[in-house]
């Protein structure tokens, strides 16, 4: 069984968990869903990023030491992802000792291939991005280009990663690999990016001015740069460095068995530069090979405007879980938006997403297993059941295509094509006037049975959207279990006994604008 890596952003641990950190965790959540059900041996890693001068302040504000802090937030956001059904792997927080273990192992490497320089440094400093920006990215109104926060022009000692040194090698790889970044727009971006000389990299802070780091291995007044420390988290979980073993054995440009590469970094393209510049050079510099894939994804915007907390037009998909439930909310998140374009959220379209499932998927449910139960007893026919192997076969090509490319909306959208033509199926057989007719009971027979294995399909297809309705599904019609979809051609259903049950999605009664 092939393994596949795939990982998302750590949240920063001084705000609550909002739909921005649901979507990006839940499109990671749904490609590991589908990768598993595909076969593949799957590593999905998320977590929090518990250093830098924003968790410090946080803390301090709150009377709290940024450890505290730290602990209350992370607690928050693995509840979260166990309420919005997050299957992940493993959960890393920067503050566990094996991982800054791992980045004091990456930062005596750099160093030792004398990459790692000091010098002092001056620039303008966003507290909230955690980083330093440009004249240019700055504007005149001084503000930062990606929240529009205040910066604060800061000269300092620091050290420094002599990133320019990887610059023509980095832009060697984006052209022999085009879609090693996706989408495209995001790829020329950093193409435009790098079309710029590209400055060395200040990888550390005086702990005079931050305290709350990880201290440099050869300088005990410096901490590492937040986010050279959170990068390396897709390391430490990869299991790739072995900090306690010798420098010659401990994994660097020979890597022992391990995770490493990551096959799919996904991030929201707030944080493209540090992931597709900074990260890059770095592991370079380290003689770690890159990852496969870097998807960066759009935002959520309320009209025009980017969802932001300081802005307070934050949707808590905690609270849509409560009223719809959590897989209408991962339904809505994957199917409105295109993956690797922006979306806005308002609550007409979510009804809208809603009601797909409660009045396509949902009620071909309700009718087939009632049908079953009315005209044969509940126990599904043998015999056989093609009548839409046409139909099916064309909606998984679909599919896998959608999914096994990242288009996830695509795929999900030939999902629910195949639960509508289904449906089509139904109205253009009448199981109620076969049931009249003796002579037509083989007809009948077949058409129960034909609806039955597309309701095994419709699991199989669904699962990785809606987990906990798929499941439900699959037992509904007598299944042990949601199908893999290696299962799928031989997949028998006669003689299963199904249960009709309630209404998979119950209908709502819930104006738009009246919720979120």
């Amino acid at each position: 069984m092939s393994s596949f890596y795939l990982t998302t952003p750590i949240y920063y641990a001084s705000g609550e968990p909002h739909i921005g950190h649901a979507y990006t965790t839940i499109l990671a959540d749904v490609i590991a869903r589908y990768r598993r059900r595909a076969g593949r041996d799957v590593l999905f890693l998320t977590g929090t990023d518990e250093h830098g001068q924003k968790i410090q302040e946080a803390a301090a504000a709150q009377g709290m030491s940024p450890l505290e802090l730290c602990d209350l937030m992370a607690g928050r956001f693995e509840a979260a992802w166990a309420e919005l059904g997050i299957s992940h792997d493993r959960f890393i927080r920067t503050t566990e000792a094996e991982h800054r273990a791992v980045v004091t192992a990456l930062l005596e490497r750099l160093r030792d291939n004398g990459h790692i320089y000091e010098a002092e440094y001056a620039g303008w400093y966003s507290v909230g991005q955690e980083r330093y920006f440009t004249e240019k990215e700055i504007g005149p109104d001084r503000v930062d280009p990606i929240a529009g926060e205040p910066v604060e022009r800061i000269r300092e000692k620091n050290w420094f990663f002599r990133m320019s040194l990887f610059q023509e090698r980095l832009v060697r790889h984006i052209e022999d690999y085009p879609h090693w970044i996706v989408p495209a727009t995001r790829r020329n971006e950093v193409l435009g990016f790098l079309n710029q000389p590209l400055a060395d990299l200040s990888i550390s802070r005086p702990r005079s001015r931050i305290n709350w780091g990880i201290p440099l291995p050869w300088d005990d007044a410096q901490v590492c740069y937040v986010w050279v420390d959170a990068l390396t988290n897709y390391v430490t979980a990869s299991g790739a460095i072995d900090p306690a073993a010798p420098k010659e054995e401990r994994g660097f440009g020979d890597p022992r068995p391990a995770r490493w590469p990551a096959d799919v970094h996904l991030i929201g393209k707030d944080i493209l530069t540090t992931h597709a510049v900074y990260w890059p050079t770095l592991l370079m510099g380290a003689d770690l090979r890159l990852p496969r894939k870097i998807l960066a994804h759009g935002w959520w915007v309320v009209g025009d405007t980017k969802m932001s907390k300081s802005l307070g037009n934050v949707v808590d998909p905690l609270d849509l879980r409560e009223r719809f439930g959590t897989d209408a909310v991962r339904w809505y998140l994957m199917r409105e938006m295109p993956t690797g374009q922006d979306a806005s959220y308002t609550p007409d379209r979510f009804l809208t997403r809603y009601d797909q499932l409660a009045n396509i998927l949902g009620n071909l449910v309700h009718r087939t297993l009632s049908m079953v139960k009315r005209y044969r007893g509940g126990i599904v026919p043998g015999g056989s059941a093609d009548g839409l192997a046409r139909e099916t076969e064309e909606a998984l090509e679909a599919y896998h295509e959608g999914l096994g490319g990242y288009r996830l909306h695509e795929g999900f959208a030939a999902a629910m094509s195949l639960a509508r033509r289904a449906n089509g199926f139904v109205e253009s057989q009448e199981p109620w006037a076969l049931a009249r007719d003796p002579n037509r009971s083989g007809e009948l027979d077949r058409t129960l049975a034909t609806l039955v294995r597309t309701l095994a399909v419709l699991a199989a297809m669904f699962e990785p959207v809606v987990p906990a309705k798929a499941r439900e599904l699959a037992t509904r019609s007598g299944l042990d279990g949601v199908p893999r979809f290696a299962e799928l051609r031989t997949l028998e259903v006669g003689e299963l006994a199904v249960t009709p049950g309630t209404p998979l999605f119950p209908r709502v009664e819930a104006r738009p604008g009246s919720f979120g």
